[in-house]
């Protein structure tokens, strides 16, 4: 072989070899690479490698936290005190796409939630009381935060609830019967639920104890058939609390005043002028002028009619002594003496004897004599009926 043959072998073989060493290595490395494309880690429906998004750090965590930020404003949307305004709000961000979930979750819900916390402790104060009431306006005045908000919210208010709760039984105690006095005591040496279990319902209960045990002591002191007949209905039924308390506040007084109504007019049946007048006056008038009536105005009425019956009575002994005055002024002994005719004047001078007739002078033998005539009378009186009673008993 000629040296340039020779160049020329060696020349092809050095191409050859170099071909066969690039497709041995290309060999070698092709599964390690076509196993990390992103095309074999999507799948067989992957769009193409040229569309893939560059693998870097950044791009492939926005979609694990988006549907992190998701999943948190889910949970705040649903929590209990999330408002209507929360809730829009939340959803409007999950349908804006992953920045504004972000803004939400970092700043909107915080602002949303401290007007949500403000709303919810002002709704509070219906039906709060000192305590509480006290507590609100100082937090709300304050501009406290939204952890201080939130504290106040989920455990001061039960606190200061409580001291209210406290002070409200302390009330009923003192103003109630035995019953009343007895839960109240147990629910203060409980707990809050115990006081706030017996301001709801056992307050109720034990007030229809005390309520029925009054119903009983009125029914036992009232004469009048209509409140009694009432009382004796309601306790051997099944009325309730309410019921009971309505009767005891209300119904009682009405049927009070009818039992009162039925005894007025009873007490002016037939009675005097003044009786009949101020009974009468009492019936159109209120309620408390019947009770009135029946304590103090029946007794005035009748003491005005009897004071007229006596003020047309002559007073006893008046007319004979007038009479006697007369005798001894010097009128005819025969005229007096036989005017009257009747006994009364007889008595009446008999009554009047002694030193007044001595003094009369002449009339005196008048007097006298009209004296001894009616002696005369009455003794033939008396022996006539002696004779007549022995008449009879000889005819027997």
């Amino acid at each position: 072989m000629s040296p340039d043959e020779k160049k020329r072998f060696q020349g092809v073989l050095s191409v050859k070899l170099s071909r066969i060493a690039a497709a041995v290595t290309t060999a070698a490395l092709a599964p390690a690479v076509f196993i990390a494309s992103p095309a074999f880690a999507a799948g067989p429906d992957a769009p193409a490698a040229g569309n893939q998004p560059a693998p870097t750090a950044p791009d492939q965590s926005v979609p694990d936290q988006a549907e992190e930020d998701r999943k948190t404003i889910l949970a705040i949307i649903a929590h209990p005190m999330a408002s209507e305004h929360m809730k829009e709000a939340g959803r409007k961000a999950m349908a804006d796409g992953a920045q504004a979930m972000r803004t939400f979750i970092e700043v909107d819900q915080h602002r949303i939630r401290l007007d949500d916390y403000r709303v919810a402790i002002i709704r509070l104060t219906h039906g709060a009381g000192p305590s509480l009431t006290e507590g609100i306006n100082k937090l709300l005045d304050g501009g406290a935060n939204l952890e201080q908000l939130r504290h106040f919210y989920e455990v001061t208010q039960h606190e200061l609830r409580d001291v209210d709760h406290r002070v409200e039984i302390t009330k009923l105690i003192s103003t109630g019967g035995p019953a009343v006095k007895k839960a109240g005591n147990e629910a203060l040496k409980g707990t809050p639920a115990d006081r706030t279990a017996f301001l709801k319902t056992g307050r109720y209960l034990a007030q229809a104890e005390d309520d029925r045990v009054e119903l009983a002591r009125i029914d036992e002191g009232w004469d009048g058939p209509i409140l009694s007949e009432a009382i004796s209905k309601l306790l051997n039924g099944s009325a309730t609390p309410a019921e009971l308390r309505h009767f005891l506040e209300v119904t009682q007084h009405q049927l009070r005043d009818q039992d009162n109504s039925v005894k007025i007019a009873q007490i002016i049946a037939g009675g005097g002028l003044e009786l009949v007048k101020a009974g009468r006056a009492a019936l159109a008038g209120t309620a408390a002028d019947r009770v009135e009536f029946l304590t103090t105005g029946q007794h005035e009425a009748r003491a005005k009619d009897q004071a007229a019956k006596d003020k047309e009575k002559p007073a006893p002994g008046r007319d004979g002594q007038d009479q006697n005055q007369g005798t001894g002024a010097g009128t005819g002994g025969a005229s007096t003496g036989g005017g009257t005719g009747s006994g009364q004047s007889a008595v009446t001078a008999q009554g009047g004897s002694g030193a007044p007739l001595a003094t009369t002078g002449a009339g005196d033998h008048t007097t006298l004599i009209a004296g001894g005539a009616g002696t005369a009378l009455v003794a033939g009186a008396g022996l006539l009926l002696a004779a007549r009673m022995r008449r009879a008993g000889t005819a027997g």
